[in-house]
């Protein structure tokens, strides 16, 4: 806190007993006496304390702690489902049911690490997605309380106040410019840095769907799927953002998107933890210096990535693009846009596919129609709840399924930053190139020194290849 290192904000924040703010640990204000100090490991727990969130470094807008993202636990779970909405449509006893405990226990388990409950941490989710609609839109107070998932203006109007030491009126006064575009939300979404978007970015645009995804005038852009409707997000890597701007169908979603996008871009990532791991080996440490700070890409939706890694099996990046787009005119819904057509098919629509549209070997069809169907039935969970252990084992269990493609899953759409694919052609190439162990078996047991980072070796070991993955599109 004291040398207001960057790489700490989202990790914990501090607070000051004087003047009752609780700030990022790279504010730049002039720290305070430490017996005034009180540090918190959310911002949740701060609010809960009694304090306001400083006006100058504006610690709601941190990015989110990287422990959820890496961990597998019931606690990391939580978070990653209330960030998805999941105590706002189905409250604390819904939460509790995804994860397997009772309603008591998930509240001891969240206060004990997050000294905050769930309803806390979902209520300081609420108020930061109402200061996003306040200072970036014209909206009425009563449509940006109901947008934000508060249950009452009051509610609403008490939170802020708390919250930002502000009324909702006086935030309103220092918002931004209004986007150029009616009904699109600018926002700003941070990360930590390093960040190369080459791989990243790159890796999106090569294997955007048809009518799903598409690059366009140096961004990223995709259809979302969303528990209230639909949305269209445009992302643009920035210096020390990504500037993201969202079209939404109903702007209950408004956090929800974000946080899916966040995932996609792995931007709650620390990149200087996982470089420093993956600079250990010598004969990785040259790929890792070139270009630091490579994130592993994700997906907005789980199911959709899981699909598409069948598709994409013993196939061409071009080949598979086309095997998604025709299920995407197949099967997927039409919406309005610029460029984009459709949403991704969901899994109830393709189990129900004429199997004539399948243009692939049968081996893949059978692998296909037991994925959607295990999707559409509900006996795989690939959600940002899931254990992924338990998806794994899941997933072997279908017919042709192998461990390379169960891997690209758990790594993709489950967010597992320790997958690893050593069968994978370009793995093998370019551990050979940089004189690592050429057998997956061997390259299994060199790889044990980068865990838990494994995936992020995989972007390092990709990068070394002539691959549209790794640049960005003209």
């Amino acid at each position: 806190m004291r040398s207001k290192d960057a790489r700490f904000d989202g990790w914990f924040f501090t607070a000051v007993l004087t003047t009752r703010i609780y700030c990022r640990p790279s504010c730049p204000v002039p720290p305070a006496k430490v017996g005034n100090m009180r540090f918190y490991p959310s911002a949740a727990a701060a609010q809960q304390a009694g304090f306001r969130a400083c006006k100058r470094c504006r610690p709601d807008a941190s990015p989110g702690s990287p422990l959820w993202n890496h961990r597998a636990d019931s606690v990391a779970k939580a978070m990653r489902l209330i960030a998805d909405g999941v105590v706002d449509r189905e409250g604390v006893p819904g939460l509790a049911v995804r994860l397997g405990y009772s309603v008591r226990q998930v509240e001891r388990l969240l206060l004990a690490e997050l000294g905050a409950g769930p309803l806390a941490l979902a209520r300081a989710q609420r108020a930061q997605t109402a200061r996003l609609l306040i200072e970036t839109t014209a909206l009425p107070m009563a449509e940006v309380a109901l947008a934000a998932g508060f249950a009452s203006v009051r509610a609403f109007n008490e939170t802020v106040r708390e919250v930002f030491g502000l009324s909702p009126t006086d935030l309103r006064t220092r918002r931004r410019p209004a986007p150029d575009t009616p009904g699109v939300l600018s926002l700003r979404l941070p990360f930590r840095v390093p960040l190369r978007p080459d791989n990243l970015f790159g890796h999106l645009a090569a294997t955007g769907v048809p009518g799903v995804e598409e690059w366009r005038d140096g961004a990223f852009r995709r259809t979302l799927r969303l528990p209230h409707g639909h949305g269209v997000v445009s992302l643009t890597p920035q210096e020390d953002h990504v500037a993201c701007r969202l079209s939404l169908s109903d702007l209950r979603d408004l956090s929800i998107a974000i946080a899916r996008c966040r995932r996609m871009l792995d931007l709650d990532a620390d990149p200087v933890a996982v470089d420093e791991q993956l600079r250990s080996d010598p004969l990785l440490r040259p790929v890792v210096d070139v270009g630091p700070g490579r994130r592993v890409p994700g997906t907005v939706d789980a199911a959709e990535f899981a699909v598409r890694a069948v598709l994409g099996q013993q196939v061409s990046t071009a080949a598979a693009r086309t095997h998604a787009g025709r299920l995407v005119r197949a099967a997927g819904e039409p919406i309005t846009d610029h460029g984009l057509t459709h949403l991704f098919p969901t899994p109830e629509a393709l189990a129900s596919l004429d199997p004539s549209v399948l243009a692939m070997p049968q081996a893949r069809k059978t692998a296909f129609r037991a994925l959607v169907e295990a999707l559409a039935g509900g006996s795989l969970d690939l959600g940002v709840g899931a254990d992924w252990e338990k998806a794994r084992a899941d997933l072997l269990a279908l017919p042709g399924f192998g461990p390379w493609t169960v891997e690209v899953i758990a790594m993709r759409a489950l967010g597992d930053p320790d997958a690893f694919i050593p069968t994978d052609l370009g793995i093998r190439i370019a551990a050979r190139a940089l004189g690592l162990p050429g057998t997956p078996a061997a390259l299994v047991r060199r790889a044990q020194a980068w865990r838990p980072w494994r995936a992020y070796a995989v972007q390092y070991l990709w990068a070394t290849g002539d691959h549209a993955v790794n640049r960005l599109p003209a």
